[in-house]
């Protein structure tokens, strides 16, 4: 890796962490500054724009946090453990996010629901990447009889998500991961019973 690309790829993280934490409107051009330790010009030489930047540090931190999911799932091959496996990972975030500032799904879609149209598409696709696989898993699992038949897997995974998010918004509104706890309890229970007995 070039010395131009050491200096883009610390950019892109230290950003993902400054927007993630801040927000994308609460962040200026200054605190990216101060950050990075680098002047305007030193990052303009790297991104087109603020929105450039907002882009690739989105996707990074999306990547950081696929990486981990890839982890938990390569041992698990029941479609139950599966979902487990998913769920023990994003619980994880509330204490060791592999960003700072928590779910940068949550954090970007609350964000640029109307004032970041770009962002707002990458955050969806972030999502839709997130619901695709909790739904193939479920299809997978039905079909190799893990899971029973019957189970709606796009009800399932918007239940999932769901749950996750707001158990993420709540724990990190008190300060308090009893939040999450009690989603992970009740997601656990909600999974196993979807177990095919």
């Amino acid at each position: 890796m070039s010395k131009g690309e050491e200096t883009k790829a610390k950019i892109i993280r230290q950003a993902a962490e400054l927007f993630n934490q801040q927000g994308y409107a609460g962040s200026s051009i200054s605190d990216i500054m101060r950050v990075t330790g680098l002047q305007k010009g030193g990052i303009y030489n790297h991104f087109q724009s603020k929105d450039d930047l907002a882009l690739q540090a989105f996707d990074f931190a999306i990547a950081s946090v696929s990486q981990h999911t890839r982890t938990a799932l390569r041992s698990k091959r029941h479609a139950i453990e599966r979902l487990l496996a998913i769920i023990g990972v994003f619980s994880s975030f509330v204490d060791n996010p592999p960003i700072k500032g928590g779910c940068p799904i949550l954090n970007t879609a609350i964000e640029s629901d109307d004032a970041h149209p770009a962002l707002r598409e990458r955050t969806q696709q972030a999502m839709n990447s997130w619901r695709e696989l909790i739904h193939l898993i479920i299809e997978k699992g039905i079909s190799r009889g893990e899971i029973r038949a019957g189970l709606d897997a796009d009800e399932a995974a918007t239940i999932i998500i769901a749950t996750l998010e707001g158990a993420m918004m709540m724990s990190k509104l008190y300060d308090d991961a009893i939040h999450m706890q009690r989603a992970i309890n009740h997601l656990n229970q909600y999974i196993n019973s979807q177990r095919n007995s």
